[in-house]
């Protein structure tokens, strides 16, 4: 208790810490403390009177007996005052049974106020005395679930920013974050992992085209069999591979994402006896580093009908999406499961390191991730945008660049869908983080496309007459002006972002321009 207190009165780990002061607090601790600025002195004397309790009847509680939670608004909804910090606090202890609204002896607590946090979030730290002032112990029993349904109702009560209940991203420590600071990375291990493991998982029919795609992309991947068993498959972890000396750092599906676990993935793809046999052979080799064991369409390259194919697929998930009620939260996370990877694995192809698709594929992987997901089959001849993550994987510097247009024109469009979903469901911090990165998105999509097209073999008179010897001038000339029309597509073969220009920029043409901007596009 004392270490805590000492910690909110002082400096921070940053710095961050700003006239330290309560808000709210047990009756007996508010008689003697207002809410001047705390030092070190008056946080030992407040940690001693929360802990009298505990000091007098020495009751023991199993992991500890001092609660503490914190209560944050994001960065846009600004700041609150200190009385409403204190009716919120206030109104969240009762909630939680630590005061004689519980009907049991109160236990003491305070709420401490320091400033925003480093990201600029106005938050309170509550600490409390597991220990009641009788000597008996607070029920801990299901805390952490009891403490966000309570949180769902302050934001309702308080007219705050209302956080989805229906969904829920997995969170990451602050060891992945600093880890991911001192390296330089823009984003923490588990998210980059997570994004492969997604598109890879999409990408493919059946588990074992599974596995050979997560190892094709430069991922360590291990299986858990069953308990005596080393034919059946219960589980997996993944790992990016380690610089030399390091050690690799696993991740379990479920632990990635909700909608990552090996028994949620097996639902997107192909059972079958014969496929399971093969999945257990490929697991089996990527467990002991051996070579896969049958290459299979992870290999092959897409052909120009593939492309338009599967872009009309997932226009045909964004039309499907039009009459589809926002209340069947299963299809809309499915849809955003599909529309993430896709966004994923074009990150994968044509960004050096994670960029604007990057957040646009994490952004629609928090629309994907269910709080309980209901008992679902596959529905025989369903619409599904999983073809686009496949192609995309597939997509080298010769695919054609038209097709790259196609595709992002409905994958942007479906984004839109999804962020159109949520505005109508108020959940306003999905709202802002889909329009901006689906914009931030179109904007390098577009800027490079200005700054650099890959510009095909031009077409000539003379190459014409070679290769139609039989046909007359004026039909060559036809051709030739219709050939030229087709050249300089708007999305080009491969994508940096913020890379400078180079080379003649060629615009949109026909049904390629579009008036539109943002997240409309």
């Amino acid at each position: 208790m004392s270490g805590l207190m000492v910690y909110f009165a002082g400096p921070g780990r940053a710095n961050e810490h700003e006239e330290p002061h309560l808000v709210a607090g047990d009756a007996a601790l508010m008689a003697w403390y207002d809410d001047n600025e705390l030092n070190r002195d008056s946080a030992l004397d407040i940690a001693n009177s929360l802990d009298r309790a505990k000091q007098f009847y020495g009751t023991e509680v199993d992991g500890g007996h001092v609660f503490h939670c914190s209560l944050s608004l994001s960065a846009e909804e600004g700041k609150l005052t200190d009385q409403q910090w204190g009716d919120i606090t206030n109104d969240y202890m009762n909630a939680m049974g630590f005061t004689e609204a519980s009907g049991k002896a109160p236990a003491r607590w305070a709420a401490v106020r320091h400033g925003a946090s480093k990201n600029g979030n106005d938050h309170v730290h509550i600490v409390a005395s597991m220990v009641r002032d009788d000597g008996t112990k607070w029920n801990a029993w299901k805390s952490k679930y009891k403490s966000q349904q309570v949180c769902r109702e302050l934001e309702k009560k308080y007219g705050l920013n209302e956080l989805g209940s229906v969904r829920a991203e997995r969170g990451f420590t602050p060891a992945e974050q600093e880890k991911a600071r001192r390296q330089g990375k823009p984003e923490v291990e588990r998210h980059s992992v997570a994004r492969t493991v997604r598109s890879c998982a999409t990408a493919s029919v059946s588990e074992a085209e599974f596995v050979r795609r997560a190892r094709q992309e430069g991922l360590l991947v291990r299986p858990r069999f069953a308990a005596g068993r080393s034919d059946v498959v219960t589980g997996y972890s993944v790992a990016e591979r380690p610089a030399k000396g390091e050690r690799a750092v696993w991740y379990g599906g479920n632990s990635m994402g909700r909608d990552l676990s090996l028994p949620k993935l097996r639902e997107g793809w192909e059972s079958t006896p014969e496929n399971a046999t093969e999945a257990v052979n490929e697991w089996t080799a990527a467990a002991r580093n051996k070579r896969v064991v049958a290459p299979g369409r992870e290999r092959e390259t897409p052909s120009a009908e593939l492309w338009e194919k599967h872009a009309n697929e997932v226009g045909a998930l964004r039309e499907k999406l039009a009459s589809t009620p926002y209340t069947d939260h299963a299809a809309w996370a499915s849809a955003a499961r599909e529309t993430s990877a896709a966004f994923g694995a074009w990150s994968r192809r044509i960004e050096k390191t994670p960029g604007p698709l990057a957040e646009a594929s994490r952004e629609l992987a928090k629309s994907a991730q269910l709080r309980r997901y209901p008992p679902t089959k596959p529905k025989a001849g369903a619409v599904s945008a999983r073809g686009a993550s496949m192609i995309l994987l597939a997509a080298t510097s010769k695919s054609d660049r038209a097709a790259y247009a196609l595709m992002f024109r409905q994958l942007a469009a479906t984004a839109k869908a999804i962020h159109d979903m949520h505005k109508a469901t108020a959940d306003l911090n999905r709202v802002r983080g889909l329009s901006r990165s689906v914009i931030a998105a179109t904007k390098v999509v577009e800027g490079s496309a200005a700054a650099q097209t890959v510009k095909p073999e031009r077409m000539t008179i003379e190459k014409l007459r070679e290769q139609h010897p039989g046909l007359d001038e004026e039909t060559l000339r036809a051709r030739l002006v219709a050939g030229r029309a087709r050249e300089g597509a708007p999305i080009p073969a491969t994508l940096t972002g913020g890379q400078k220009p180079t080379g003649r920029a060629v615009p949109a043409r026909g049904p390629e321009r579009d008036s539109q901007r943002g997240i409309e596009r």
